[in-house]
């Protein structure tokens, strides 16, 4: 099977200069971080959640929501924003989500949000920037 191409690569030795030790092991190396661990599981600005792996916006403040879980979790992406793979790992299937621009690990999806959607987009906070409105 051929690897996906996307818009923005790096070479390894690129990805582990620009990222943090923990940033690169989730977002490269499809790792994930302690739960509660992240400062912006509790942000609640209005404002954009991007890539930090490239800057690809990736959700809006107003799709986030408080699942209990320790990961900042949201309803929807924007469109076209992330892609989604089928995640074998662990002894389980699971749906991978990942930047649709650079390619990097972001989380995964679940099918037990709240309405409308009844999604639960459970992202790693350190793949992700935010951005405050205004």
């Amino acid at each position: 099977m051929e690897a996906k191409s996307y818009p923005v690569t790096r070479t390894d030795a690129e990805w582990r200069q620009m990222l943090t030790t923990e940033q690169y092991q989730v977002m490269r190396g499809h790792g994930t971080e302690q739960p509660g661990s992240c400062a912006l599981l509790h942000e609640k600005r209005a404002g954009t959640f991007s890539c930090a792996g490239c800057g690809q916006p990736l959700f809006e403040s107003r799709l986030k929501f408080e699942s209990g879980t320790g990961w900042p979790s949201f309803n929807d992406p924007l469109p076209g924003a992330v892609e989604t793979t089928t995640d074998r790992s662990y002894g389980m299937v699971r749906t991978e989500v990942h930047c649709g621009r650079c390619g990097s690990h972001l989380g995964h999806v679940f099918e037990d949000g709240p309405p409308p959607t009844r999604l639960r987009y459970c992202i790693n906070g350190v793949a992700l920037n935010f951005e405050p409105t205004g």
